[in-house]
């Protein structure tokens, strides 16, 4: 009888863990500014650019593991004057847009200021 007990409660505390990680990678979890009695981050507006694209790059990007990550990166990468960007955390990689010359120093510090390290810009 105490065996049944204790499964029963091992079962409980899966279901409580399960749901907890499910929330995590949708991005509603606690880490990185999402749910938890926090308000939920707004996914940033898509930016468009001023005139037309000159030159893209790929920047791989190590440290994302939820929707709040991506979020943090666009909204740093968007932050810059010429610079459109979709994130992927699929990918772990984000594709920057630009409608003048950008070094690629600013792209690396806006990622790394965002608590992200980058692996390659190409």
């Amino acid at each position: 009888m105490s065996d049944v007990i204790i499964i029963l409660i091992l079962i409980v505390i899966l279901g409580f863990a399960v749901k907890s990680s499910i929330k995590h990678f949708k991005g509603e979890g606690a880490c990185c500014g999402g749910g938890s009695g926090q308000v939920k981050t707004k996914r940033p507006k898509k930016k468009k650019l001023d005139g037309p694209v000159i030159g893209t790059r790929t920047i791989k990007i190590s440290g994302m593991h939820c929707q709040n990550c991506v979020n943090s990166v666009t909204r740093a990468l968007n932050s810059l004057d010429g610079v459109s960007a979709k994130v992927s955390l699929r990918d772990n990689s984000a594709e920057v847009s630009f409608d003048r010359s950008v070094e690629e120093d600013r792209l690396r510090r806006a990622v790394e200021d965002a608590g992200f390290e980058v692996l390659s810009i190409t």
